[in-house]
């Protein structure tokens, strides 16, 4: 069945874009919510970087279109920025990006998020994200502190309260108004991960706003090893030590981390003091596995390609 626009409360031209590569069991369900929508998009998009399982079928059998590229030149910010730069010339004003395990958690989840952009000020939108089934409390934790049940917008001025959470967006379920988009030059080409945060940092310095829609979610959370979790912190910490803009201009996270481990202690409370104790195991792997991304520039490459989840940035 072809992708086609309906009359929904909201009807900008919008497209759909998804980076895949073997997307697996949760693909079927990923389109299906997709078609489910009541706001659906004029375009969808998978940009593939070599799926050896049935994900470009099941895409193309759901009237997707798909782009494929090598693996090697999968990048989070550049592929997102070769689907913009597809999207030239289609009459689209609004792009939302989705990744293949962030599964629409209701029919009216992406005209939800479109909504976000009936504030013209609005130049990026994000939604909520619901653990998966099956989570672990630590897991659903996460997303509930990340994502709250109120929706917010947030500006430029709000960097003096919330430092670098201010600029805080989440790929996995974010649309961005094309105008402000192609205005701060699109997605940055070479990152290792954050190309959300890069934008929105973008778009607020240059006097758009952030929104926030808890109304619009997915579900969507990662049950992390600890061997991942030191491996994803690294390279927040590389992406932080390669854009030193970002901390210089919004500063740090303005106790977000204390915030988020006094949060989690509480909530684990009554689940044991073995998942207690391996959650502040956690925190203290992810604290030195960003610290040690931070000082990334000073370690040797195939060190570099051993502490860090993104192996294909290294070249």
């Amino acid at each position: 069945m072809a992708l086609a626009m309906t009359s929904g409360t909201h009807n900008p031209r919008c497209a759909v874009v998804v980076p895949t590569l073997n997307a697996g069991p949760t693909w079927q369900d990923w389109l299906d919510a997709l078609q489910q929508q009541t706001l659906l998009p004029t375009r969808c998009l998978v940009i593939d970087s070599g799926s050896s399982d049935a994900t470009v079928a099941l895409a193309r059998d759901a009237g997707v279109e798909v782009v494929s590229i090598e693996p090697q030149e999968f990048n989070h910010g550049a592929t997102r920025q070769r689907a913009v730069d597809l999207l030239a010339g289609n009459d689209v004003e609004i792009v939302c990006f989705l990744t293949q395990d962030a599964i629409l958690a209701a029919p009216d989840a992406l005209e939800q998020l479109i909504g976000a952009f009936d504030e013209p000020i609005v130049g990026v939108a994000y939604g909520r994200q619901w653990s998966r089934p099956g989570a672990g409390p630590i897991e659903i934790h996460g997303r509930q502190f990340n994502y709250p049940a109120s929706s917010v917008l947030r500006s430029y001025a709000d960097r003096g309260r919330l430092g670098l959470k201010t600029a805080f967006c989440s790929n996995s379920f974010a649309a961005y108004r094309l105008a402000a988009l192609r205005a701060v030059g699109g997605f940055p080409r070479d990152v290792i991960l954050g190309e959300d945060m890069w934008v929105a940092a973008r778009m607020l310095r240059d006097g758009w706003q952030v929104a926030y829609r808890a109304e619009a979610g997915v579900f969507h959370s990662h049950g992390y090893t600890l061997g991942q979790e030191f491996r994803r912190y690294f390279d927040i910490g590389v992406f932080h030590a390669r854009e030193r803009w970002l901390l210089q201009t919004f500063g740090g996270a303005g106790g977000e981390g204390g915030r988020f481990v006094r949060s989690e202690l509480a909530y684990l409370r009554g689940h044991g003091a073995g998942i207690i104790l391996q959650a502040l195991a956690r925190t203290l792997l992810k604290y030195l596995a960003y610290r040690l991304g931070r000082v990334e520039g000073w370690l040797p490459l195939p060190l570099k390609r051993l502490c860090s989840m993104h192996r294909n940035y290294w070249g």
